[in-house]
Order: C-alpha cells, then sequence, then structure tokens
C-alpha cells in the first residue's frame, strides 16, 4: 500500500492522504482582495486530489505585503473577497482548506516578480517598511523601521484578528509563515534581529514574538482546527539562523501543541549559500521529526511520485509539499496515484477521464 495515499491527523484535522499543496503567492489581488484569478487558480487546484490546499501566503495588514498585489485579511472587504471563492471550492470539493498568514517585514513593498521584484519607493506605490531593527534586505532599499513594542503587541492582535477571520470564512488550517525572511523569521534570527531588548538577544528572546503570535492565534481559533508554523531551517549564511536553533524551535511548538511544521530554508539573506537538488530540504524535516516527535512537512524540489512515496515511507517527513510541480501539473496527484497502485478522491464530472492503465484509481463516492 502507498503511504503517500494514507491518512494523515494535524491535530484534529484528518487529511485524506500525506499530499500538501504549499501556498503560492499570485500576486494577483486587488487592495488585498482576492480576484477572478483566485477563483480559476484555487478552484483548479481543489480538484487535484491532494490532501489539503493551503492558500498564499495572506498580509494580516497592509504594510505587510510582499507587493501590492498581496492577498489579504485585514478587514471586511478582504474577508468579503473570499467567501466566493471559499463557497464554490465547497460546493464541487471535500479538499480540506488552509491559509497562510504573513507579513513581509522588511521584504515589504516590492514590484511583483515578473517586473522585477524590486523595492518599491512610496512615490512608486509602494509604502515604509518595517522589522526588528532597521536593517534593509538590500543595500539599496530604504532602511525599514524598528517595531516599538507597542507596534509588536499591534501586529500580534493583527494576526489574532486574521485567525478569527479565517475561521469564520471556514477554513480548517492556518500556517503562520515565519520562514524565507519574512517578518516572523526576521524576529528569529540573529542576523537581521539586532535587538537589545526582551524581543532580541537570546534564542529565547528571539522566538519571543513567534511564540505570542502562535499564542495569540491558538486563543481565537477554534481546537478542532489545525495551527502549524512554516520555517526556514537554516539562513544558509555563517552566523545566522541554523538547525540547531529550529530544533529549539520546533522543541517550543511542540510544547505550545502545534500541530505541525513545515520545513523549508533560506530567504532571508541575498548573501545565502545553499545548494539546490531534489529533496535539498529534505533533512533538515528529517531531523527535526526525528529529535523532536513533532508532525514535519517536508519540500524542496519534490517532483515524482516515487521521491515523495520513499520520503514518506522511510520517516523523513510525515507529508510532503508541493509547489512549482503542482503549478506545472495540477493533476500530480491523480498522476502519482497511477504510479503507485493508490487511489484518489475525484469529482464525478471527471471519472470519464480515467485512462485504462489507471483503470481503479478514482474514488467513486
Amino acid at each position: 500500500m502507498s503511504q503517500l495515499f494514507t491518512p494523515i491527523t494535524l491535530g484534529n484535522l484528518t487529511l485524506p492522504n500525506r499530499i500538501i499543496i504549499a501556498p503560492m503567492c499570485q500576486y494577483s489581488a486587488e487592495d488585498g482582495r482576492a480576484t477572478e484569478w483566485h477563483m480559476m487558480h484555487l478552484g483548479n487546484l481543489s480538484h487535484s486530489g491532494a490532501g489539503l490546499l493551503i492558500i498564499e501566503a495572506t498580509a494580516v495588514v497592509p504594510e505587510g505585503r510582499i507587493s501590492p498585489r498581496d492577498l489579504g485579511l485585514w478587514d471586511d472587504d478582504t474577508e468579503r473577497s473570499l467567501i466566493p471563492i471559499i463557497r464554490g471550492i465547497r460546493k464541487y470539493s471535500t479538499i480540506p482548506l488552509g491559509i497562510q498568514l504573513a507579513h513581509a517585514g522588511r521584504k515589504a513593498s516590492t514590484d511583483v516578480p515578473w517586473s522585477g521584484r524590486a523595492w518599491l519607493a512610496p512615490e512608486l506605490g509602494g509604502w515604509p517598511t518595517v522589522a526588528p531593527s532597521p536593517l534593509p534586505y538590500h543595500p539599496d532599499d530604504a532602511a525599514p523601521v524598528a517595531l516599538s513594542h507597542s507596534q509588536i503587541k499591534d501586529l500580534i492582535d493583527a494576526f489574532a484578528a486574521s485567525a478569527r477571520r479565517a475561521d469564520r470564512l471556514g477554513f480548517d488550517l492556518i500556517e503562520l509563515h515565519a520562514a524565507h525572511g519574512y517578518l516572523l523569521h526576521q524576529f528569529l534570527s540573529p542576523l537581521t534581529n539586532q535587538r537589545d531588548d526582551e524581543y532580541g538577544g537570546s534564542l529565547q528572546n528571539r522566538m519571543r514574538f513567534l511564540r505570542e503570535v502562535y499564542t495569540a492565534v491558538r486563543e481565537v481559533f477554534p481546537r478542532h482546527k489545525a495551527i502549524g508554523v512554516r520555517i526556514s531551517a537554516t539562513d544558509g549564511v555563517e552566523g545566522g539562523w541554523d538547525l540547531a536553533q529550529s530544533l529549539e524551535l520546533a522543541h517550543l511548538l511542540r510544547q505550545l501543541d502545534c500541530d505541525f511544521i513545515h520545513v523549508s530554508s533560506g530567504g532571508l539573506s541575498p548573501r545565502q549559500q545553499l545548494t539546490v537538488y531534489p529533496n535539498y530540504q529534505v533533512p533538515y524535516a528529517r531531523e527535526i521529526r526525528r529529535q523532536t516527535g513533532i508532525t514535519t512537512i517536508a519540500v524542496g524540489l519534490i517532483t515524482e511520485p516515487e521521491q515523495a512515496e520513499a520520503i514518506v515511507a522511510t520517516g523523513d517527513a510525515d507529508a510532503v509539499a508541493l509547489a512549482r510541480a503542482i503549478l506545472f501539473d495540477p493533476r500530480w496527484p491523480w498522476h502519482a496515484a497511477a504510479r503507485l497502485n493508490a487511489e484518489v478522491s475525484v469529482p464525478p464530472q471527471f471519472w470519464r477521464s480515467e485512462p485504462r492503465y489507471a483503470h481503479g484509481i478514482f474514488q467513486k463516492n
């Protein structure tokens, strides 16, 4: 039996299989509001047969967007824009839905990727950025403003407010984005956090902001729903965040009853030195799972069904997440089921497409 297609439980949420669609920014929102693009994109992925669909990094405040085209969930308008999309998915798909809540920190106010991703000055549609310390991502960027204690408290409240909205919308899961050099990650890393107060210095202090955000979100998000954290296991820069600190964070998150940890790497500094190859981030997930016992999701150039099967079957991770691979092939789980002699849930409108060589892979509930 394929282990990739066995159920998995994240907290009190049970997924039908261990294929996760990772959050992937679409840069197609309007003033934070979801658009018809999201209806098409997410509707397509909802029929992929994956065990979970996590919606892209969603800013908890306007200033937390990576670009002016980022999705948000900070007011009634941004919440309302997601209602028809989620309603449509729920009507025609049984896939569990998650949302990634985020703040870009010093990496905010940039252009969309296909226009170069350069930092945008306010006169070009950007805005002043904030961070733990006044250190820009690129030397040519304007320095971010170091967050005050009252601003930190306001952001913790903003994450909690967005979590309440996510619950009202019917999301089953929240993932907090503490990876890829964004704000929560910036507080964790000694390269970007040079504060001398209770939010900086020691590892325990640098983890404080994430711990307080997690606790605030857990207090308002129902217990039958799951909350996890995405991390970069290493900055790939000497003297930065690394696996040893990630293990300490994973121990802390498990003590807080965090339901899963989604393990990535890099993104904090343009000086990073990370070699990219198939499964290149899986060893981090394996070590975190082995040493802490927390449920782990592995990611990183996982493109082949047999590759994903091996990761789960050998215990390197509890589940795998696909990003670019499932953008390229939105029916990846169908094809994986065919190659691994497994079954996948497919709406009846698609049953006639089942090829003869893969007869029996479609679950006809």
